[in-house]
């Protein structure tokens, strides 16, 4: 299982960093999206992957006795899904204001001065 979730990030990266250094805005977002899916992925395993109970201690006991699935990755990654959502609906408001201004959402289009400028 931890062998498929190395492949599956790995993956994330490479296609994020490919599409973050396209020239088009969408591909640029989509290429930050996937990037931060890889890091959750990677958080997620660096917590370990245990299949146990949920980290609740019982009144009997003063110590954990079974093995328990660790709770800070798990808030880790939870934090994350949500600041990167916020993020990206951010992003997608900025993008539809760009394309309405620039009328293309090629990077390169931003700063180019038109000919009768020059």
């Amino acid at each position: 299982m931890e062998l498929l979730l190395v492949v599956v990030l790995g993956l994330l990266y490479a296609a994020g960093i490919y599409l973050i250094l396209r020239r088009s805005m969408v591909k640029l977002l989509l290429g930050i999206m996937l990037l931060g899916n890889g890091t959750n992925i990677l958080i997620f395993l660096l917590g370990t992957i245990t299949k146990g109970k949920p980290p609740v201690i019982d009144q009997n006991h003063n110590v954990f006795e079974d093995i328990y699935a660790d709770p800070i990755p798990q808030s880790l990654i939870l934090t994350a899904i949500v600041i990167s959502f916020a993020l990206t609906a951010f992003a997608i408001v900025l993008l539809k204001r760009v394309y309405a201004l620039v009328d293309s959402d090629d990077l390169d289009d931003l700063n180019t001065p038109e000919e009768e400028d020059l």
